[in-house]
C-alpha cells in the first residue's frame, strides 16, 4: 500500500531528477521514494544511536582512561 505525497522541488534538482528517471528507466516517484526511505533510515539510526549514548552517559557508563589512552596508542601514527 502506498500514499501520496506533494512536495516542492527547486527547478534545477526537478530538472536533475528527470534527467536520472530516464537515466536509469525509472520514475520519478520511484527515485524520490527510495531516497526518502535512505535519509528516513540514515537519520533514525543517527537518532536512535545518540539516544542510546545518552543513556549511557545518564548511567556514568564511560570508557576508563585506560581504554581511552589504549585506544588512542592503537591510532597514533609514528612521529617523525
Amino acid at each position: 500500500m502506498s500514499t501520496t505525497m506533494t512536495i516542492r522541488l527547486e527547478p534545477e534538482l526537478k530538472e536533475r531528477l528527470d534527467k536520472l528517471a530516464t537515466a536509469t528507466h525509472r520514475s520519478k516517484s520511484f527515485l524520490a521514494s527510495e531516497a526518502l526511505r535512505e535519509f528516513v533510515e540514515l537519520n533514525e539510526w543517527q537518532i536512535q544511536e545518540t539516544l542510546d549514548a545518552l543513556t549511557e552517559a545518564d548511567a556514568g557508563d564511560f570508557a576508563s582512561e585506560t581504554e581511552v589512552t589504549d585506544a588512542l596508542n592503537k591510532w597514533q601514527t609514528p612521529k617523525k
